[in-house]
């Protein structure tokens, strides 16, 4: 019988993120799907690669070239345990005066999915990391998308936006309401890592 996969991976540590690098003892992949910097914040990445300096970067073009003038190595290639899947950034004029970035949706050790800040994807593995709160789109779209594709687990993602009284309101209708469709809602709890067995 194979051994088991044993992988650390931080997805979009942005300048909202709790994480305290100093209790970290492993990280084998940081995962950045776009250059917002509430999924991208360099000072944070310098710290955690000071620390983990074999750390594997995985991130768009865009952010692999403001990290490379930084002497910080990244790559905008699949490897091992991580492949991509379309999903493009939602739009977000006229609230930002800018055109949405490039983005990288992330499939994880055929595992996991991670869309980024989308709503425009069609497909996932058995876990989906869910945006369910966002300027560009809405809780009640979040939950129909999930619906819809089925996933075995659900972890809510982008939801900073919330207190915390309203965060675990909105999370107890998501669980009742991914439990109607046979989906387990786990409830994020910030600076708790997800373990996920398989």
């Amino acid at each position: 019988m194979p051994a088991p996969i044993s992988r650390t991976a931080l997805f979009d540590p942005g300048i909202f993120s709790t994480i305290d690098v100093d209790a970290l003892k492993y990280l084998d992949d940081i995962i950045i799907t776009h250059g917002h910097s509430d999924h991208f914040d360099p000072e944070l990445i310098k710290k955690l690669v000071t620390k983990f300096p074999d750390v594997h970067i995985t991130a768009p073009d865009e952010v692999v070239e403001q990290l490379n003038a930084e002497s910080i190595a990244a790559t905008s290639a699949a490897s091992d345990g991580i492949t991509f899947f379309d999903s493009p950034h939602e739009a977000i004029r006229p609230l930002l005066g800018t055109d949405p970035p490039q983005e990288i949706g992330v499939h994880y050790l055929g595992v996991l999915s991670d869309p980024g800040d989308s709503f425009s994807f069609h497909e996932t593995k058995g876990v989906l990391a869910l945006p369910v709160q966002a300027p560009w789109g809405s809780t009640m779209d979040a939950i129909k998308l999930g619906v819809e594709l089925k996933p075995k687990y659900i972890i809510p993602i982008h939801d900073w936006h919330w207190n915390d009284d309203a965060r675990q309101s909105l999370y107890d209708g998501m669980e009742q309401s991914f439990a109607k469709a046979g989906i387990t809602f786990i409830k994020a709890v910030n600076g708790v890592p997800f373990v996920i067995e398989v």
